[in-house]
This record gives structure tokens, C-alpha cells and sequence, in this order.
């Protein structure tokens, strides 16, 4: 557990008392009375929950840890001893299951579309969760991991679409704004890079594509410059994202050295990169000037 480790950790764990704290502060300040104050409480801590626990994963992917628990999953016998040692799988089972059961109580407290599609998204995620075990053991395909990522980005979507634009549906909202489409697709590919390299593999330079995780990092690059052609098209409504969006491509090429260099652990770079996809995907929801 290195000092790097240990200074995320205590990152993700001030991001989940960030969570409880504001969702306290918005079911206390909320207009709504009663239930509907604990409703918009709730609402706000998930966003929170859901970003953080993407982020957690890109520590588990960064320091080495996707294979900690092997293919064991959801749980362990000492899954909270693990976590109090600092294993960033544990902690990510763990926070995980506190994104299902704030979603569980906001479908008791508030059924409805947005809740039941937060509980089916979150359900798909956990399963293909457990798929990307088998991907880095080598015994499923790429595909799994990206969807995987994908279904993350959904959930934090769903709640953030929710409790930014109330009333319009997640579906309706996708169909709308279809530069999120471009970054979906630039996600999925990503993970699935990560998915065809397996676990602690490089991708290794190269010039002309020869191995599957070069030509699917290449598919991702020209994802990458899907993203940043659709945003700057559309850059005097998305200036923020825009600018995002070029970062990342940056970044992606310094990830892209860290992962041939420390294969098994690349680092902290894994998670600013993800970091960043995070802040790309809300400028663009909340339509950041």
C-alpha cells in the first residue's frame, strides 16, 4: 500500500463523506417536506456514490488490484479486513454496494422511471462487473469490460439527468443530446483496451497495429477524435467540454506510456484520466459556460 495508494484512498473516501454530506445538506435545505426532502437527499449522495465508485475503479485498474479477490465475487469471507488494508477491490465491492442500496431506497421512496432504470442499470453493472474478473483472467472477451464501463456511466447519467433536468426521462434525454453519444462510444472502446490487454500486459509501441490491443487502442484514438471533432462543432454550447475533451486526448497518450511502462500498476494517471472523463460527461450535462 504506497503513499500514492494511500493519498487516493483517502480522495474517494472524503468523496464519499462529500455524498453524505450533501445529500444531508439538500434533504435539510430541500423545499419539498417529508419524504420528498429524503428523495432529493438521496438523489444528490447517489450522483456523488456513482462518480466516486467510477473513480475507485480506475484506482483498482491503476495499482494492480482487478485481480486481488480472483474471480470471487460479490463478496469475500474477509472482504472488510481487505478493506481496512487497503485493497481498492474490497473497497470498491463495498461501494458498490452502498450505490445499490441508496438506489434500492429511492425506488421504496420514490418508484418510478428514473428509479427502476437506476436499479436495472445498476443490477447490469454489477453483473458485468463480475465479467471483467473473467476478462483479465483472460477467459472472456473485451467486449465485457467495455460495456461494463459503459453501464457505470449510465447509472451516473441516470441520477444526474434526474436531479439536474427534472421530469425528462434518461432515454429521451440520450436521444436529445447525441454528443454524449460520441463520448459512450469513446468509453466503451476504452474499456475494452483495457479488456484486450488482460491483466498486467503492455500494449507496447508500435507503428503499425500488429496485436488486437493495438488496433483497439487505435479504434479508441479515432473515438477520441470523434469526441473532439462532434465538440468542437458544437463548441460555442459546450466551451468547457470542449476544452475537456482536448485535455483527455492528451492525457490518453501519457496513460497510454504509463500502461507500457508499469504494465501491472500504471498508476495514478488511470484514475486523472478517468477523472477527467468524469468532468467531460457533467460539463456537458449541466451545460458548463
Amino acid at each position: 500500500m504506497t503513499r500514492t495508494v494511500r493519498i487516493l484512498g483517502l480522495g474517494i473516501a472524503g468523496v464519499v463523506l462529500l455524498a453524505i454530506g450533501l445529500g444531508a445538506w439538500r434533504g435539510a435545505t430541500s423545499p419539498l417536506a417529508g419524504k420528498g426532502a429524503v428523495v432529493d437527499g438521496l438523489m444528490i449522495a447517489e450522483v456523488v456514490l456513482a462518480a466516486a465508485l467510477i473513480l475507485l475503479g480506475s484506482i483498482v485498474e491503476g495499482f494492480g488490484h482487478g485481480l486481488s479477490l480472483g474471480t470471487r465475487w460479490p463478496y469475500t469471507r474477509n472482504l472488510i479486513t481487505l478493506l481496512l488494508r487497503g485493497d481498492a477491490e474490497a473497497a470498491h465491492r463495498v461501494l458498490a454496494t452502498a450505490v445499490g442500496l441508496t438506489a434500492v431506497a429511492l425506488g421504496l421512496l420514490h418508484p418510478g422511471y428514473l428509479s427502476f432504470v437506476g436499479l436495472g442499470l445498476i443490477l447490469a453493472t454489477a453483473l458485468f462487473g463480475m465479467g471483467t474478473l473473467y476478462v483479465l483472467a483472460g477467459r472472456a472477451p473485451a467486449v465485457v469490460h467495455g460495456i461494463h464501463g459503459v453501464l457505470a456511466y449510465l447509472v451516473f447519467l441516470n441520477y444526474l439527468v434526474g436531479l439536474s433536468k427534472p421530469g425528462i426521462h434518461l432515454a429521451a434525454y440520450l436521444d436529445h443530446t447525441f454528443v454524449l453519444h460520441s463520448v459512450l462510444f469513446a468509453i466503451l472502446l476504452g474499456g475494452m483496451v483495457t479488456g484486450q490487454r488482460g491483466f498486467g500486459r503492455p500494449i507496447e509501441p508500435f507503428l503499425i497495429p500488429g496485436r488486437g490491443a493495438q488496433w483497439m487502442f487505435v479504434a479508441h484514438g479515432f473515438a477520441a477524435l470523434l469526441v473532439i471533432g462532434t465538440l468542437g462543432w458544437l463548441s460555442p454550447v459546450y466551451p468547457v467540454a470542449f476544452a475537456l475533451a482536448l485535455t483527455q486526448a492528451a492525457v490518453g497518450f501519457f496513460l497510454f506510456h504509463a500502461v507500457n511502462l508499469k504494465p501491472k500498476s500504471p498508476g495514478a494517471i488511470v484514475a486523472f484520466h478517468q477523472a477527467m472523463a468524469l468532468l467531460l460527461t457533467t460539463s456537458i450535462v449541466l451545460g458548463w459556460q
